[in-house]
């Protein structure tokens, strides 16, 4: 009976059968998904334009999980439990990994991008020590830790201190991770700037990011900066865009030895001005790739204690049955999605 969603090509859905998973080896477990998140990556995956995703493929790496099973070795989870998963799997063995930098392992191989995912009604099998334990949170919770935790990395590259101004470029689901844990630290000014006013509204209104600059085609949102901040610009931007005009340009609103994190991701070549800008104001560029295993524990103790309601994030659900009719609806930016998530069980 067919179980899974498969993107065959490009724009093409089909419903098809994969095989349960039933004995997981020492080190893994056998989980069963409940939610999965709809993010850029899998909308850029539908379309045809990521670059690291194969046909077919099943899709799925925002995930709330059900643990069924587990196997002889595994200590951290127990048949039952709700769990996160964390979908960067990476080789423990490999130099950046013993280093601590497993997010950027050469060999990394992200669940539903790389190799097949989550969204799915049948069971299958990821490595145990992927799996973060949430029981008293809902499953719709878990499957959006993964998208907070990518915010969550790119906050510590940007390494926020106190008095420093911080600029959001982009309030897409992203940019919006970056701000809840941006809010969180009253010792720092938090501004975001996007192209849609109705996603400056959800900050002001739902994360209490009331400093909002609607970028122009004129370029005059620079000058808004400057007003806002006494003409000292932003100590540290992150750029959510993956816009390389967002990502080539937005160095002009850095303050002199400020920071500028990439968290969004373009293909495309960036060049940008040196000796002006970059040069003269003596930035430093920083990516910020995935997230670290830590973080996952970090963010869903947050949810616990109610410092993040990721209730405000979901504005649209599906049922499985309705992902081939209803999945394209989410590449229209004019549909006002903010989080969508798909109803797998």
């Amino acid at each position: 009976m067919p179980n899974a969603i498969e993107f065959t090509a490009p724009q093409q859905i089909n419903v098809v059968d994969l095989p349960n998973a039933m004995n997981p080896g020492p080190d893994e477990a056998v989980v069963r998904t409940h939610r999965m998140g709809i993010c850029g990556t899998d909308l850029s995956c539908y379309l045809g334009k990521f670059p690291f995703f194969a046909y077919p493929r099943t899709p799925g790496h925002e995930l709330g999980l059900e643990v069924i099973a587990v196997g002889s070795n595994v200590t951290n989870i127990r048949p039952g439990d709700k769990c996160s998963l964390e979908p960067y799997v990476n080789d423990p063995n490999s130099v950046p990994s013993q280093k601590g930098f497993s997010n950027c392992c050469p060999s990394v191989q992200v669940v539903g991008v790389h190799n097949s995912g989550g969204l799915r009604q049948g069971t299958f099998i990821v490595p145990a020590r992927k799996l973060h334990p949430g029981n008293d949170l809902s499953y719709d919770q878990l499957a959006l830790v993964e998208t907070l935790a990518i915010g969550y990395h790119a906050v510590q590259r940007a390494n926020p201190q106190p008095g420093e101004t911080v600029l959001v470029i982009g309030a897409g689901p992203i940019g919006l991770a970056c701000l809840e844990f941006l809010k969180l630290m009253p010792e720092v000014k938090v501004v975001v700037m996007d192209m849609v006013q109705g996603r400056l509204d959800f900050c002001a209104k739902n994360l209490g990011v009331t400093h909002g600059i609607l970028a122009q085609a004129d370029g005059s949102h620079l000058e808004a900066l400057e007003k806002m901040t006494d003409g000292q610009l932003a100590d540290a931007i992150i750029d959510a865009t993956g816009s390389p005009k967002s990502m080539s340009t937005c160095f002009s609103f850095a303050a002199f030895h400020g920071r500028v994190v990439y968290v969004g991701i373009t293909t495309s070549d960036l060049t940008f001005p040196h000796a002006p800008v970059f040069h003269r104001r003596e930035l430093t560029l920083l990516a910020s790739r995935n997230a670290l295993p830590e973080d996952f524990p970090k963010i869903i103790d947050l949810i616990r204690q109610g410092k993040i309601n990721t209730d405000l994030w979901i504005t649209h659900r599906i049922s499985f049955e309705e992902v081939p009719e209803k999945f394209a609806q989410f590449t229209d930016p004019n549909l006002g999605t903010i989080k969508a998530l798909i109803e797998v069980q």
